[in-house]
């Protein structure tokens, strides 16, 4: 156990420069307002609300918690609008960030419900660290210059983005933090820091109508982020009767995961994955949980026979 403290002590202490990765989402698939503020439904007068949480790395102390909160809405057959929170604790509670974003998305549309949106996200970010109890494998964090004072930052950040999506398939491409920062800058004659740096995702989906009742609906998602290896995540879930899903998904060189989703009625739906770890991290832990809650509200009453995400 000790030694992943040491490893979250590493990043953070390093006088090297790592980059802060941003919280990362088996079910991104679903979460894809988060990702990118073009992402847009184009089904009018229905709210989108959605939660995830994530719980990484289960048996590791100090191993990352995250949750996410979005909602977002079309105003009309052009303008669609957002808001976002994700909130972000490695270390039981040694360092929390906080991000609040509200989103508007512009859509195109084409022939044969073609449509191409442009977005563009405004908000801040709170990050605070508490070093009170923080043990090291060398000893008290107290006694290390390093962790002597706490961190409590406010900083604005923007973000931008594409997506280009058809009754069938989606393609996105989005930069949701434009404003990179540094977290901890030289103190107590220690050059010890961390950074927030822009993350770049490529996103793409596309639904395959296999039989009357099933959809095979595979996903991708890239990340690229300055000071760390691109993040590439391949999935496939199998949608029956627009009721219930099951899927697998596969992180490169770090996990596999099973997925499953149920639609509890027309406009509920409920998901759970597992990933199992795949690199050299997996022996100090027993794998990652995250669950997810859909809800659509339809204020106009007029119904869809479809999920507004993901198709």
């Amino acid at each position: 156990m000790k030694k992943i403290i040491a490893v979250f002590s590493f990043f953070m202490v390093s006088n090297v420069l790592f980059a802060q990765q941003d919280p990362q989402y088996t079910h991104y698939m679903y979460n894809m307002s988060v990702v990118n503020p073009a992402y847009a439904t184009g089904t009018e007068s229905v709210l989108n609300l959605g939660g995830l949480y994530r719980t990484q790395w289960v048996g590791a102390v100090g191993a990352p918690k995250s949750f996410t909160f979005f909602g977002h809405m079309p105003v009309n057959d052009k303008i669609e609008v957002g808001v976002s929170l994700i909130s972000d604790d490695i270390g039981d509670g040694a360092k929390k960030e906080n991000n609040f974003f509200a989103d508007f998305a512009y859509v195109l549309k084409f022939r044969n419900n073609h449509k191409l949106s442009f977005g563009v996200k405004a908000g801040f970010t709170s990050f605070q660290s508490n070093f009170n109890g923080f043990k090291l494998e060398s000893g008290n964090a107290s006694t290390d210059l390093a962790f002597a004072e706490d961190v409590n930052m406010f900083k604005p950040n923007i973000g931008a983005g594409a997506y280009y999506f058809t009754n069938k398939y989606y393609v996105g491409l989005s930069v949701p933090n434009l404003l990179s920062s540094k977290h901890i800058e030289e103190r107590n004659g220690i050059n010890a820091f961390g950074s927030e740096d822009i993350h770049a995702f490529l996103t793409a989906g596309y639904v395959f109508r296999i039989a009357p009742d099933f959809k095979l609906k595979p996903a991708f998602m890239t990340k690229v982020v300055k000071g760390a290896p691109a993040t590439i995540d391949v999935s496939v879930n199998l949608l029956y009767a627009n009721k219930f899903e099951l899927g697998a998904a596969y992180r490169l060189d770090d996990s596999v995961s099973a997925l499953m989703s149920v639609f509890v009625s027309d406009n509920i739906r409920i998901g759970y994955s597992y990933d199992y770890t795949l690199s050299n991290l997996g022996q100090f832990n027993s794998g990652t949980h995250e669950i997810f809650l859909l809800f659509d509200l339809d204020f106009l009453g007029k119904g869809f026979d479809k999920s507004p995400r993901f198709f």
